[in-house]
């Protein structure tokens, strides 16, 4: 008996490495009854899709396990086997029953239990899965390609390193089946934005023991340095023998691992590079700091920072749990930085969302519109009654967010994604309003009313033969709130 997985319309795809399953030696008899059976977990269940009864059908249908009997030979039969578009990725046991019927009262039972295993993956290039994609050349790019480049340096001089994602070595297949073991229930497996925001957490050690230690010191002695490694197999089939995470990481090298673990599961993924990077550890999106009165820094009062450089991830996803118009690239990353429902994971977040300063829609928006979009505020602070008096002296809104990169398609040329992330800082569109948590810790919403100054000057630059026409409305995500109009025109 030969059996193969139908790897169109719908989200199963055979690893490739893996011969064809095939078994033979069935009997001929004069009637039989095929049962296709397949499980998945510890404790496989019909009530949350872990245990499956694939039925014979004449066609099949999107949402529906199935499968066919291509042919029969003697003793010999090919069958097709296609899953449901929502069912959850991994690992399956496949069973094949054979019921053979030799007269009314009596059946003997053959039960062949298929020593292979079957793995299903997330299919972009299945139209109803929510990882699709349409574009041949970028699902070459952000799928196939097992090698790229990582950018690294200043927003002035911008440097790269090759990387080897190796998501087709079978050492790196065996320890991303491992991760999703360790990290997400077996019914949460189909939903691409759960599984993009877990895996963010399992690749770093924080809370849950994951796959890479990090850190910034400059104390390796017991490990390797984060510029030693050159590829994600190394690092992958180190935690994979011992169990243990791997020494140590930076932000790059936490990216590059991702980019393996999500693109082996079948989600289309790259690494972006952010330059003057900001990092935000308040949800005020902003950057402040403090100063005397002679303009130097005081250092007990300074708890954002802005990095030269910063790597994370975008995975391209539909996005059912927000509004309309939110799918597409997300951002996520597995660097440790703040922690998101108690845990060190980010995303994904919607770039569209963080474009359009919507940073209430899940995941961590206000963090990573932060990252790339934060106003740098300055304030000079005296002592007062024993206490710090504060008077912001001046904001820079150009600071933050430079040159967004990542691996052009088909090309090893970089190609600049910064305008997926955010307007132009000229432009009048960036004034769109942000929804943002009150610096002073209180649990209500306020209005971080940026483009009140952004259009004051801009407005001084502006001549007599251009005339602006541009009205903004939001409406407040929150009930009990009014709504915020603003109308501006020449």
């Amino acid at each position: 008996m030969e059996i193969k997985c139908l790897a169109q319309g719908h989200n199963a795809v055979i690893w490739p490495g893996l011969e064809p399953i095939t078994r033979s030696g069935i009997h001929s008899h004069p009637t039989r009854k095929l049962e296709c059976n397949l499980d998945s977990g510890n404790h496989p269940l019909i009530s949350k899709g872990t245990l499956v009864h694939a039925q014979a059908v004449d066609k099949f249908e999107p949402n529906k396990w199935g499968y066919k009997i291509e042919t029969a030979n003697g003793n010999d039969l090919l069958l097709t086997v296609k899953s449901a578009v929502n069912c959850s990725v991994g690992e399956y046991q496949l069973d094949i029953l054979t019921h053979v019927l030799k007269d009314e009262e009596k059946k003997d039972e053959y039960r062949k239990q298929l020593a292979a295993k079957v793995y299903l993956l997330f299919n972009p290039w299945c139209k109803d899965d929510t990882v699709y994609m349409e574009s041949e050349e970028e699902k070459a790019e952000y799928v196939l390609n097992d090698v790229g480049y990582l950018y690294y340096g200043t927003s002035r001089y911008l440097g790269k390193m090759h990387w080897n994602f190796g998501q087709f070595d079978e050492d790196v297949f065996k320890c991303v089946l491992y991760l999703l073991e360790e990290h997400l229930d077996v019914e949460h497996r189909n939903n691409s934005v759960v599984m993009s925001r877990k895996m963010s957490a399992a690749v770093n050690v924080q809370d849950d023991g994951g796959v890479l230690h990090g850190r910034w010191d400059g104390e390796y002695t017991d490990g390797a340095k984060p510029t030693s490694w050159q590829g994600s197999v190394a690092i992958l089939e180190q935690y994979m023998n011992t169990k243990e995470s791997v020494k140590y990481g930076q932000c790059w090298v936490f990216s590059g691992v991702l980019t393996t673990v999500m693109r082996c599961l079948g989600i289309p993924t790259r690494s972006v590079t952010n330059f003057s990077s900001a990092h935000d550890t308040d949800r005020s999106v902003t950057i402040d700091e403090c100063v005397d009165e002679n303009d130097d820094m005081i250092d007990e009062l300074n708890y954002d920072s802005v990095w030269n450089f910063h790597v994370w991830n975008d995975c391209w996803m539909a996005r059912p749990d927000l509004p309309v118009g939110f799918g597409g690239w997300q951002a996520i990353d597995a660097t440790p930085q703040e922690t998101s429902e108690g845990i060190f994971q980010t995303g994904p977040a919607s770039l569209n969302a963080i474009k359009q300063g919507l940073v209430y829609l899940p995941h961590d928006a206000p963090f990573v519109f932060a990252e790339v979009n934060a106003d740098r505020v300055y304030w000079q602070c005296k002592r007062k009654y024993g206490d710090w008096d504060m008077t912001k002296i001046r904001t820079v809104t150009s600071d933050i967010g430079k040159n967004i990169s990542t691996k052009a398609v088909g090309s090893a040329r970089r190609h600049d994604v910064t305008d997926q992330y955010k307007y132009p800082e000229c432009e009048f569109a960036i004034s769109i309003s942000v929804y943002c948590r009150d610096t002073s810790g209180l649990s209500n919403w306020t209005i971080y009313e940026r483009w009140i100054d952004r259009y004051d000057r801009l407005s001084s630059l502006l001549t007599e033969k251009i005339h602006w026409l541009f009205p903004v409305k939001f409406e407040w995500p929150y009930p009990g709130l009014s709504s915020y109009e603003v109308q501006n025109a020449e």
